[in-house]
């Protein structure tokens, strides 16, 4: 099942609708994906990452951290773009469905919401080093590994763009 949307939306589903969003798919036979994270600087490596997310579902929905759960994780001069900007930009590729922002650290309470048959994270974690995967196991759902792309990191992004000033 694909939805379809105008050209140049962003399907953005506010935190207190995703429940009743996700539950309707889930209720239509939709095997839901959910993937999360910060997505400042959309580079190669993301694209590859949610369309191999994509794949292991019907729809994929991408929980996006707010601007202070980033700068949280990264530091204060993190985000790059702001997340209303990171949200049109990740929303706008063919692989993602839905975008919703989530305020927390770890994306435990939004999977708990969203209950996916499938939650997808990069290959530089492991079931010990994701707090995700408890939530997700707890029901009965997968947890799905996708190897990162070699040399392609916003971190990286960030280094050479300082390196050539």
């Amino acid at each position: 099942m694909r939805r379809s949307r105008r050209k140049g939306t962003v399907m953005l589903i506010p935190d207190e609708h995703i429940e009743a969003y996700a539950a309707a798919l889930r209720a239509a036979g939709v095997r839901v994906v959910f993937t999360n994270g910060c997505f400042d600087i959309l580079h190669a490596g993301h694209v590859r990452y949610l369309a191999a997310a994509r794949a292991l579902g019907d729809v994929l929905i991408l929980g996006l951290n707010s601007d202070d759960s980033v700068r949280r994780l990264k530091g204060e001069t993190r985000p790059v773009n702001g997340q209303k900007d990171r949200a049109e930009v990740v929303g706008a590729l063919r692989s993602v469905d839905y975008v919703t922002i989530f305020e927390e650290d770890t994306a435990e309470a939004l999977i708990a919401k969203v209950r996916p048959a499938v939650y997808a994270k990069g290959g530089d974690y492991t079931r010990e080093t994701l707090p995700e995967a408890r939530v997700i196991e707890a029901y009965g759902g997968e947890v799905a590994f996708i190897p990162l792309v070699a040399g392609k990191s916003t971190t990286g992004i960030i280094a050479k763009a300082g390196r050539r000033k």
